[in-house]
């Protein structure tokens, strides 16, 4: 029995019958620099995306029947985009399970938006492979479901590179774009960091495991930054 895990299993509300499962989810590709031989929880990342992706795709099908193709498109990205995952971990306390390097927690690992964003979609895949998919429904159900009544409310759905596009013509006149800074990492277990710009002024950066991700997580600190 482990105390931590058995603190995140009362947070969803579920049981593994493994618990190696759930810790595999919780740990971050940093935690293998001081821990040699152990590995990180990216493959289940990878299955917890798909299924993510699926039902998040069947659930909006199913709510609204009248909506197009492009709106339920515009919708699911963002209630699968990383603002909104993370936003989600977080009402878990998932950050503070996570397994991270000193280093990455001394830079604020555990409120990163990119690895709760990531980690969540972890969480997801562990379930799935412990519990089946009947326990990732309630789960998402529980939890993500939410966030979907919320966004559904929205007059326009727009996922967080168009909202900055929006903010930025309407204070700057002008469409912003972005620039990969740097990369890091394996070809396999790349971080990019991307900026955001406003013509030749950067005006915030964002990170994540994908190029996409990366800009989501630059345009959502500029549309905050931007909007104060």
């Amino acid at each position: 029995m482990n105390p931590q895990l058995d603190a995140l299993e009362k947070e969803i509300g579920l049981k593994f019958t493994d618990q190696k499962v759930l810790l595999q989810a919780l740990i971050h590709r940093s935690h293998l620099n001081e821990n040699k031989g152990a590995s990180s929880n990216e493959r289940f990342e990878f299955l917890g995306d798909a299924i993510l992706e699926l039902w998040a795709t069947e659930k909006l099908f199913t709510m609204f029947p009248d909506f197009t193709e492009g709106v339920l498109t515009n919708l699911r990205s963002l209630v699968v985009c990383t603002q909104n995952l993370a936003e989600v971990a977080s009402t878990i306390n998932l950050g503070q399970y996570l397994l991270l390097s000193r280093g990455e927690e001394t830079h604020g690992g555990r409120q990163n938006q990119s690895i709760l964003a990531d980690t969540f979609e972890s969480l997801i895949g562990a379930i799935y492979l412990d519990l089946g998919p009947k326990s990732v429904d309630k789960f998402l159900s529980q939890f993500l479901q939410p966030s979907i009544d919320k966004i559904s409310q929205q007059s326009i759905y727009k996922d967080p590179k168009s909202q900055f596009q929006e903010i930025s013509q309407s204070k700057r006149g002008v469409t912003p774009h972005y620039l990969v800074l740097k990369e890091s990492g394996p070809d396999h277990k790349k971080i990019f960091e991307v900026g955001a710009y406003i013509g030749d002024e950067l005006i915030t950066t964002g990170s994540g495991n994908s190029k996409q991700r990366a800009e989501e997580a630059a345009a959502t600190a500029a549309t905050q930054k931007l909007s104060q």
